[in-house]
Formats: C-alpha cells, sequence, structure tokens
C-alpha cells in the first residue's frame, strides 16, 4: 500500500468548495501541482482492488466504480436521480461500495452507494455542517483497511478531522488541529497515523496526527527552520517519503526530494527530478521493499508544454524514465505490485475501463528529453513487459553539509552525474513515529 497526496495547499482552500478538481478544462494544473482533470480525477483503496471516479456522459457526471483485482478490469455504473454537481467527490471503500461526498444546502452529505441490480441503492450516512462559509471541506485519499473514510475541514486558523464513513453514529469529529492544514499522507497500515502539511506563520511543515490519541500533534519535517516542507507520498514497508521543499533553494522554487523516516541520512533533492517548465508529482510508490527503500519504483505525473506523461525513478538511479501515458489516462492514478509492475488505469471511447501495466527494470536507462515524453516501449493495455532499456544503477550520492543527492540529469541517453547542489543550512532527521516524543505534544480535541 502507498499513500499519496495530492491536494490542494492551505492557501488553494480558499477558493470555490470544488473538492480536488478543477472545472476549467483537461490538462488544468495550479500552481500547487495538484492534478486536476474535471471528471477523471480517479480514487484507488489502499489495497489495490477497487477504484472510483465521477465519469463523464455528455455534459453529465455520474459515479463508477471500478474492480481492478480481478482476472481483466470492469466498470459499474452508480448514476443516481440526477447527474451530480462539479465538486462532488467520491472514494471506494474496501467492500466495494462507493463513498460519496455531495454539497446539499450548505452540509456536506455523505452516503454510500451500491449496485442493485439495475439500480444503485443509497445508504445515507449523515451531512457535516461548516458555519463558517470559509471553512472547505473535502475527502482525505482512501485510508488503509478501506473500513473507514475521513475528510478535512480547512477552517481559518484551524483544521478539523472528520471520520465520514465507518463509524457508528453517522460522521465524527476526531480532532482539531492547529494552523491550516493540507494534502494527507498515510503512514502507517493501521490508519492511526495521518501526516498533515500545516501552515503556521506563514511557514508549512508536515506535521504527524495521531487519530487514536485524540488528535494529538508531533513534527514530522523539519528540513531548515525557514522552509516550506511538505510530504507528498510514503510507503509504510520501507519507510520511503516523498517530500516538497524549497530548503535546497529557499525563496525560489519547490524541490522534490526523498528521506526515510527514522533515518539519520539527510534529505536528498535528486537533480534528475528537476524539468524544465514542468511540473512533478508523485502518486504512486513500489510496496513490498522493506528495509530497502533505495530500490522503491517511484511513478510520477508529468505536466509540461508537451502535455501530461508518467515517469518512472527508484532512489538508487540517477536517471529517470520518461514513458508517454496511455491514451485515455486517468491522470495522477495508478499503483503498483511488489513484483514492480506499474499499474495505470484508462477509459478511451474503445476500452471504457481499462489498465495498462508496464514492467519497470531496475536500472532503466532514460528516455525522451527534459521538457517531453520519451519514445518508450509501454506495454499494451493488460499486458506486461518491459518499459525501457536496461542500463546501469548508480546510487546518488549524499552532499557535505546536510542535503541532497547529485543524480545526473534525464536526457535521451543516460548521462553523467551533474554537480552537487549547494548544501541546505540544516536538516535534522524526520523525526521516526515509534521514538517521537510523548511530552511537547500538542493535544487537540
Amino acid at each position: 500500500m502507498t499513500a499519496c497526496a495530492i491536494e490542494p495547499t492551505a492557501a488553494d482552500e480558499d477558493g470555490d468548495d470544488r473538492g480536488d478538481e478543477c472545472w476549467c478544462g483537461d490538462e488544468c494544473r495550479d500552481a500547487c501541482g495538484v492534478p486536476r482533470n474535471g471528471g477523471t480525477v480517479c480514487a484507488i483503496t489502499a489495497d489495490g482492488a477497487y477504484a472510483a471516479r465521477l465519469a463523464p456522459a455528455g455534459d453529465c457526471l455520474f459515479p463508477e466504480r471500478w474492480t481492478l483485482d480481478g482476472p481483466e478490469p470492469y466498470a459499474v455504473p452508480l448514476p443516481g436521480n440526477q447527474p451530480e454537481e462539479p465538486g462532488t467527490e467520491v472514494q471506494p471503500m474496501g467492500d466495494g461500495r462507493v463513498l460519496i461526498r455531495r454539497l446539499v444546502d450548505g452540509r456536506h452529505a455523505f452516503s454510500l452507494l451500491y449496485p442493485t441490480g439495475p439500480g444503485t441503492g443509497e445508504l445515507p450516512l449523515g451531512a457535516v455542517e461548516c458555519p463558517d462559509p470559509d471553512t472547505r471541506l473535502r475527502l482525505l485519499p482512501p485510508a488503509p483497511g478501506g473500513e473507514k473514510a475521513y475528510a478535512l475541514a480547512v477552517g481559518r486558523r484551524s483544521t478539523a478531522v472528520w471520520l465520514v464513513a465507518g463509524g457508528a453514529f453517522g460522521p465524527e469529529h476526531l480532532a482539531m488541529v492547529p494552523g491550516r492544514c493540507s494534502g494527507g499522507v498515510w503512514l502507517d497500515r493501521a490508519g492511526r497515523m495521518l501526516a498533515l502539511d500545516r501552515e503556521v506563520g506563514g511557514r508549512t511543515k508536515a506535521i504527524v496526527v495521531d487519530l487514536e490519541r485524540d488528535g494529538e500533534v508531533s513534527p514530522l519535517l523539519q528540513i531548515a527552520a525557514d522552509s516550506d516542507d511538505r510530504l507528498l507520498a510514503a510507503d509504510p514497508d520501507s519507510g520511503l517519503l516523498l517530500i516538497s521543499s524549497d530548503a535546497p533553494s529557499p525563496g525560489r522554487e519547490q524541490r522534490l526530494g526523498w528521506g526515510v523516516i527514522g533515518s539519520t541520512l539527510p534529505v536528498r533533492f535528486p537533480e534528475c527530478l528537476r524539468l524544465p517548465d514542468c511540473t512533478v508529482t508523485p502518486f504512486a510508490i513500489q510496496p513490498g521493499q522493506v528495509l530497502m527503500p533505495e530500490n522503491c519504483g517511484v511513478a510520477l505525473r508529468v505536466d509540461g508544454p508537451a502535455g501530461t506523461w508518467f515517469a518512472v525513478w527508484r532512489p538508487a538511479e540517477r536517471q529517470l524514465l520518461q514513458l508517454p501515458a496511455p491514451e485515455g489516462w486517468l491522470a495522477g492514478a495508478g499503483l503498483w505490485t511488489e513484483s514492480g509492475v506499474l499499474q495505470l488505469p484508462y477509459a478511451t471511447r474503445e476500452v471504457p475501463c481499462g489498465v495498462a501495466r508496464f514492467a519497470v527494470p531496475r536500472g532503466a536507462g532514460g528516455t525522451g528529453d527534459a521538457g517531453s515524453p520519451g519514445v518508450g516501449a509501454p506495454v499494451a493495455a493488460g499486458g506486461t513487459g518491459d518499459a525501457g532499456a536496461t542500463g546501469e544503477t548508480r546510487p546518488g550520492d549524499p552532499v557535505r553539509g546536510g542535503t541532497v543527492g547529485a543524480p545526473g540529469e534525464a536526457a535521451p541517453v543516460p548521462s553523467p552525474p551533474s554537480e552537487p547542489d549547494p548544501p541546505v543550512p540544516v536538516a535534522p532527521r524526520p523525526v521516526p513515529l515509534r521514538e517521537a516524543p510523548l511530552n511537547g505534544r500538542v493535544a487537540v480535541g
């Protein structure tokens, strides 16, 4: 299981109540790096068994559930009595039902949808009302186990965590976190430790919220005192963290880096993950690599002038393998198998429910230039095979002073390592969850 955050920043929560989606057209992407494709955003359960999305039908949208753990993927439409409004969110549950959040008369109403022969059954769960009109509520990524679902309500000065499905008596308020929070990454398989990016005093730092201790808060990322440090993705098997921070380039740009939770090694910011005029966002990490974070495959969505494609990278390697996305890819959605096969869901007129599979070997060399996808060899939909040529594996070297890997640039052919970045002034290690101090936490609730 890999948990990823592709949510708006706290500043973006000030916009219209539209959930995670922007409805200004295809290939839209805002400055916070959130993939937004109206009507095609796809959520996948932590175990990869089910997916759900709002599927387009002409000018209308309706919920759709995908089953992914069988011999072939298939979709089940779950239309209601009327089309869904823009901003409605859906999320698959572990038992195959689909959670839906609708905004009804100023209240966020939650229900579970399920197929009932030719129709759609609906089980109302209750509603959450936000008295402050500036409060924005959205679903958090699917929780491990698939039995519960959570939502984040971001207010002016605090953020509430809600259990909206799986509770005993409808939506349940779990925690109130001081500050405006964004993101949302699950750090364990029990669905207890939730990482959020909290904005306080003009700085954003990743924190951990313990949902079984009344929302106690502890720090997670403190790369530099004056840096903005966000957690984008995490894998509980290996401890790999994917981080966005401006620590390597203070005040200039957010860089994509990686670290290991509980490690004494510094966070590294590989140069090969910097693509000119492109936004790079991780969306899936290979599971099952226990104690081997450097070997984890990481899938990244790339948005640039040439469109949207995907890339694959491993921390132990200095190359970014860029590949064209399958036609109809539900951009930003995908999952890895433990054996290293990347699965990307797609929908076209000819294939309304499909999964393209890419076997990406370790040491695959870079393809394509830094501003466009390479001419890779993705396998036909539903198949498995090599997605690129095999090359040399080169572990990244740390830079003195506390910071960054010094990898090579992505190029049509593997290139020599680039010069290391300047060191970040301060880079204390992330606080391991098992060693997080109990004293000094902020008790909220």
